[in-house]
C-alpha cells in the first residue's frame, strides 16, 4: 500500500487549529506591551505634572481670583494633559507645606520652607487583565517637591 496523502482539506483544517495557537498569545503580548506602556506614560505625565507644579509654586505667584493652592492645583491640570481635569482631577492634587531642618508640616507657605506638591490616588484600570486574573486598579502617585523663594514685597500669597 501506498503511504496516504493529505488532502487540501486536511490542511486546511490544520491551519484552522494552528491559527487560535498562534493568534491568542500574540494578541495577547501586543495588549499587555500597550497596557504597560500606557502605565509608563502616565507615570510620567503625572511626574512632570507634578514637577511643574512645584515650580509654579516656589515663585509665590497667583492666577487672577484664585488663592496660592488653587493657583498651584490649576498649574498642574494644565500640564497633566486632561487627566486631572475637573473637580475630581483637583481632589487628588495635594500640596503640603514643610518647615526645613524639622520637616513638620505647617501651614505656612512663607519663603524658605518647603512646598510639595503631588498627585495621589489616582487609579487606572488595566485595559485587559490578561494573565493578571482579577487585576487590582493601577495607583499612580507622584510627587515633586522645592523650597519656598521669598514672596515679593515679604508676604506669602493667602492660600
Amino acid at each position: 500500500m501506498a503511504p496516504s496523502r493529505k488532502t487540501d482539506g486536511s490542511r486546511r483544517g490544520q491551519a484552522l487549529v494552528e491559527l487560535p495557537l498562534v493568534l491568542i498569545p500574540l494578541v495577547a503580548l501586543w495588549v499587555a506591551v500597550v497596557d504597560f506602556s500606557f502605565a509608563i506614560f502616565l507615570k510620567g505625565t503625572f511626574q512632570h505634572a507634578a514637577r511643574e507644579g512645584a515650580r509654579y509654586a516656589v515663585t509665590s505667584r497667583t492666577e487672577p481670583g484664585l488663592g496660592h493652592d488653587a493657583s498651584i492645583q490649576a498649574a498642574v491640570q494644565r500640564h497633566a494633559m486632561g487627566f486631572l481635569n475637573g473637580p475630581r482631577g483637583a481632589a487628588k492634587i495635594h500640596i503640603r507645606y514643610y518647615v526645613p531642618g524639622t520637616f513638620t508640616e505647617t501651614q505656612s507657605n512663607a519663603g524658605g520652607n518647603i512646598v510639595e506638591v503631588s498627585i495621589e490616588d489616582y487609579t487606572w484600570n488595566w485595559i485587559a487583565p490578561v494573565l493578571r486574573g482579577a487585576a487590582a486598579p493601577l495607583n499612580v502617585v507622584a510627587r515633586s517637591s522645592d523650597r519656598m523663594e521669598a514672596s515679593p514685597g515679604g508676604l506669602p500669597p493667602a492660600r
